[in-house]
């Protein structure tokens, strides 16, 4: 038999059916993005669900883009030194010139990292140091003040390392008095005695958790590699838990957001990319429960309360900046010997 609706019937029956899900937009981010507290504000402005899903390292996030479909992710995190790398493989798009950083750190808007020929595809978001993170009850802070003091011995036993080759063999290279700039393959040569020395004098070298773990319950006091994004979300737990540049400096880290080439939203996306750059989003990111680290925008300083700054370091930031060099860029043949370099002493 064949129903007949009258429009009232039909009006019911679509009441009924409820309201129409909300847009998606699909990020592929670092753990700091997916936290909720960042996350719901734009989400109930825009009517919108945000899916996010967590990668590290800019080789696996750059594999999953590859073995996607066009339009299944619309914004992405990268680190900051990698943006063109993504650019080469044409897979971001231009930001408009409304993207103003005017409010920045101006040592982290990072043109030439960001921007390929001129034009922007990225903009700096959170930046901080891979450097040295102790615990302040068990070590001299005065040792901490030089990486010579990983090599004195004092130490030994007592030194986990950070599982990622370019900072801890950045850091080692600075302490040797090699810039970032200057490690290329013939440096390399330079550091490798001194990085298998370190590695006898750890105790483990391990992942970001590990490391962060290994620390908080003591069983090291020193992470080389680490910075206010390690500790800081346990600054509450363990307030002992400290960190610092050496006079030699540290390693300057900085991430970057960017919209996709086949955003399926591309309007969307751009409006997420503006929410985490502004002041209220940079302060959320800044102290998401996964790690903080410094908003890029300065006037996130006004969302901000005086203790998250003083765990920031919000006011040695111009001196923290000044004696911070830039990760090493390496090119496709020194990228391969660090890689190799770092198999070896993990082996050894």
């Amino acid at each position: 038999m064949k129903l007949k609706y009258t429009t009232a019937a039909v009006a019911l029956l679509a009441g009924m059916a409820g309201p129409a899900l909300a847009k998606d937009l699909n990020a592929l981010i670092w753990c700091d993005h997916a936290d909720p507290a960042l996350l719901e504000p734009f989400e109930k402005a825009h009517d919108v669900r945000v899916n996010v899903k967590e990668y590290e390292g800019t080789a696996a996030g750059l594999t999953i883009l590859e073995q996607s479909r066009p339009g299944d992710w619309d914004v992405m995190v990268i680190d900051a030194v990698d943006v063109g790398r993504a650019v080469e493989r044409d897979l971001l798009a231009p930001l408009p010139d409304t993207m103003a950083q005017a409010d920045y750190f101006p040592q982290v808007v990072m043109t030439n990292n960001n921007s390929v020929d001129g034009v922007t595809y990225a903009v700096t978001e959170k930046f901080g140091y891979n450097t040295i993170a102790y615990n302040k009850a068990k070590v001299d802070p005065k040792d901490m003040q030089s990486l010579a003091s990983l090599w004195s011995g004092k130490y030994d036993g007592r030194i986990a390392l950070y599982d990622y080759y370019l900072p801890v063999e950045g850091i080692v290279g600075l302490a040797q008095g090699i810039k970032t700039s200057e490690l290329d393959a013939a440096a390399l040569g330079q550091i490798r005695d001194p990085l298998f020395a370190l590695k006898k004098a750890s105790k483990q070298v391990s992942d970001v958790v590990a490391s962060q773990t290994a620390l908080a319950t003591g069983e090291v006091d020193i992470l080389v590699g680490g910075g206010e994004w390690l500790t800081a979300v346990l600054n509450a737990e363990n307030p002992d838990l400290d960190w610092t540049i050496p006079d030699e400096g540290g390693l300057l880290w900085a991430q970057s957001i960017a919209v996709l080439k086949d955003s399926a939203d591309p309007e969307l996306a751009l409006e997420f990319v503006k929410y985490i750059t502004s002041p209220e989003g940079q302060a959320r990111l800044a102290t998401s429960s996964c790690y903080w680290g410094m908003p890029a925008n300065r006037k996130a300083g006004d969302y901000l309360s005086d203790d998250q700054k003083a765990i920031l370091r919000w006011d040695e930031q111009p001196d923290y900046l000044a004696r911070a060099q830039i990760y090493p860029v390496p090119d496709a043949e020194t990228d391969a010997a660090m890689q190799d370099l770092w198999t070896d002493m993990i082996q050894n």
